[in-house]
């Protein structure tokens, strides 16, 4: 589906990045400071306004866009002006604004008279700064913490904006270079006077410099360097995974999908060559997350397992040894979110970084295995494995608060999250009266998370050669998996509670939560076409994709962030359950709905999340205000939908590695080809088509098998042996 009138996310912006800093503003290219634009840099807005004039008037804004992720353009005219020898007519002084951004952001201004007399031009440039951090930034919450001073530097043509606030620095420079005229600044703003004779252009760069914790001068591209060819960053260091098909809709999807995984890179030294760093989000993610940069792993492993492997070399870096309770921090556990700002380095905000999430520590037990599968190295867990070891005991020691055998979570920090998993708002997790559920709260899906970890766990220990951890580990899965299904089944619903409260009383809320479940492997055969009817029912699928909580339930906003709202990757994830148990046509269903919802969005291209409003005829889906984009768990389902309906599985054991083909194209999806899809050692070539694969390149070193993955269930419960994981319940 493709719609006419594209659905803009957010209000009109122009968005560019890279690595952690980012530049939002209007398509005017005005930067408003009670408005979420400025530009960022390591959580702190270096400029927080920003407006342009000519002889005392703004330009007449013609077209605006972004070029690449890395650079926008902005076309103005002039309006009618004035000079000493009279009127400048409208539309004759063509002036252009390019912006790119690499280090520091680099500005062209070029402008050209096409009058027939020359014409007397003043060109005034505001830009100021608040420094505030982005929490308050996002909050509107803006307080002056610390002091702000400013300096012109008339020789060398630089203004210096400096802000301390105790052992908190920050300071922009912003330095005029090339320019056709000499820059003078009065009443705040940056000035140049000259005249442009007819057809005659004038030029002037703007660098704006920032200076962070590095203490020193960033790099700023080359002049008009608006893509990849003039930056000098062509072709990308990431590899494009391709994909072709007849059906515009996904194809645009995946393409814009590839393009905004490729701008949400954060370019961390401390990673190392040939792995990457997904920031999570625009504008407000745009750090390291733990779960998201998991999730991200997880989803995009058919595309792009250099998302995975960079996610565990970081996060295994930061892996907590100590036992803090005001970061909610312990031995073993992964974090949750890293910030620079001012208000986690003076301590305002735990944030350096916080461990407030319950479940990123089991995915990353789970991601570890994935990526041993999809590269057929052993060493990735060789390398990990004091990690792993320091993960499962804290899945084991502090994920199990009270030793009942599950896994919940309560914020032992003063300014922690309520709510740890991955639907984290305040009221995220509603109890069936619609109040906050008590702390600590069981989720479901964390202990069909730990099922799934400890059952990878238990293969790993069996190939490091330590079986006496294996078999203690695989006995935890079962035990877990019987006393889950006796605990959380929702009989009367026929699907899982959403969770147990602080009284350990089940939570009576239904809610997307239940799909990750099928995801996991964690249910009964017997029990998975309920909870996919469940998931399917009109209360939950809105058209578009399943809501994060039934329309019925008391606490249901379709507008809100996590009661009510369809979020991509969350459908992504539970496609692939419904594939895991062999619901074909729901998952097949969950991926059309969002892929019609990325035709009517801008570009193609997957918001966080939007609103859960039912869809009819002429509907389209609805922004919810403040969404991410690009958000990197919303590009990266796009990948993971390809996956789960062409059934790409990658299984690596003693006997060798394998890739597992079971194509299962809708009518609406009839044939792909994917290129470059990366596994062992290199790449594969492949085109489904009538529920065949044809082979048209591999030099992966994985044997190709045309069969369904041997993670997969079968979908009438006959045979509780054939699904990973579901083997430690064969009895039930």
């Amino acid at each position: 589906m493709s719609m006419s009138l594209p659905v803009q996310v957010g209000v009109p912006a122009i968005t560019i990045n890279r690595d952690d800093r980012f530049l939002v503003c209007g398509p005017d290219g005005r930067i408003r400071p009670d408005e979420d634009e400025g530009f960022f840099v390591r959580d702190t807005r270096m400029a927080s306004g920003y407006d342009v004039f000519l002889n005392g008037m703004r330009p007449v804004l013609l077209n605006a866009a972004p070029i690449r992720f890395f650079s926008a353009r902005h076309q103005f005219s002039n309006p009618q002006l004035l000079d000493g020898d009279g009127p400048i007519p409208r539309q004759t002084v063509s002036f252009r604004l390019d912006r790119t951004m690499a280090g520091g952001l680099h500005e062209d201004y070029d402008l050209v008279n096409h009058g027939q007399r020359a014409v007397a031009l003043t060109l005034e440039i505001r830009i100021d700064s608040d420094f505030a951090d982005l929490f308050d930034v996002k909050d509107r919450r803006l307080i002056r913490r610390g002091r702000v001073n400013s300096r012109w530097y008339r020789t060398a043509g630089e203004l210096r904006t400096g802000y301390v606030n105790g052992a908190f620095r920050r300071q922009l420079l912003i330095r005029a270079e090339r320019a056709g005229s000499p820059a003078s600044f009065a009443n705040g703003r940056l000035t140049f006077v000259f005249v442009l004779q007819p057809k005659e252009t004038w030029h002037t760069c703007l660098k704006w410099l920032p200076i962070a914790d590095e203490q020193r001068r960033p790099t700023t591209l080359a002049c008009n360097a608006v893509t990849e060819n003039r930056a000098g960053i062509a072709p990308p260091r990431l590899p494009r995974v391709g994909l072709r098909t007849e059906n515009h809709t996904v194809r645009a999807a995946w393409e814009q999908a590839v393009r905004d995984m490729d701008s949400l890179r954060l370019e961390d030294p401390a990673v190392g060559r040939g792995v990457f760093v997904a920031s999570a989000g625009l504008p407000w993610f745009a750090t390291l997350f733990g779960r998201d940069s998991l999730i991200v792993g997880m989803e995009g492993i058919s595309g792009y397992p250099e998302f995975a492997a960079g996610a565990l070399r970081r996060l295994s870096q930061l892996q907590a040894t100590g036992n803090d309770p005001e970061r909610d921090m312990e031995p073993g556990k992964i974090p949750h979110e890293v910030r620079n700002g001012e208000l986690a380095t003076l301590g305002l905000l735990p944030f350096a970084p916080y461990y407030g999430t319950h479940d990123a520590t089991s995915l990353f037990l789970i991601v570890s295995s994935y990526l041993y599968h999809w590269t057929g190295d052993r060493g990735i867990l060789e390398r990990y494995l004091p990690n792993l070891d320091a993960a499962l005991h804290w899945v084991d020691a502090f994920g199990d608060r009270d030793r009942d055998g599950f896994q919940e979570y309560a914020t032992r920090s003063s300014r922690g999250y309520y709510n740890q998993g991955w639907k984290d708002a305040g009221d995220a997790i509603p109890a069936a009266n619609g109040e906050l559920a008590p702390l600590p709260l069981a989720l479901c899906e964390l202990q069909g998370y730990a099922f799934d970890a400890k059952s990878r766990m238990a293969d790993v220990y069996d190939l490091l050669d330590r079986p006496k951890d294996a078999r203690r580990v695989r006995t935890q899965a079962a035990r877990l998996y019987e006393r889950f299904n006796d605990t959380f089944w929702w009989e009367a619903e026929g699907t899982y509670y959403l969770g147990l409260d602080g009284k350990k009383e089940p939570i009576r809320s239904v809610a997307s939560n239940a799909g990750h479940l099928l995801a996991s492997g964690i249910v009964p055969a017997e029990r998975a076409g309920r909870v996919v009817a469940r998931l399917m029912a009109d209360d939950m699928w809105s058209g578009w994709g399943i809501r994060t909580l039934s329309s019925e339930h008391v606490a249901y906003n379709p507008f809100s962030y996590h009661t009510g709202s369809v979020w991509p990757h969350d459908n992504a994830i539970i496609a692939g359950g419904f594939r895991r148990y062999g619901y074909i046509a729901e998952a097949a269903a969950v991926a059309k709905g969002t892929f019609d919802a990325a035709g009517c969005f801008v570009a193609h291209r997957l918001p966080e999340l939007f609103a859960g409003l039912a869809r009819d005829e002429g509907a389209f889906p609805v922004q919810y205000l403040g969404a991410n984009v690009p958000q990197a768990w919303a590009a990266t389902s796009v990948i993971r939908l390809i996956a789960v309906l062409c059934g790409i599985t990658a299984v690596t054991d003693p006997a060798g590695s394998r890739l597992y083909l079971d194509p299962a194209l809708p009518d609406w999806l009839p044939e792909l080809t994917i290129t470059n899809l990366r596994a062992g050692n290199g790449a594969l070539a492949l085109r489904f088509r009538d529920g065949e694969v044809e082979e048209l390149a591999n030099t992966s070193g994985f044997e190709v098998v045309h069969a369904p993955s041997p993670h997969a269930v079968p979908r009438e419960g006959t045979d509780q042996t054939a699904g990973r994981g579901v083997t430690a319940a064969a009895s039930r």
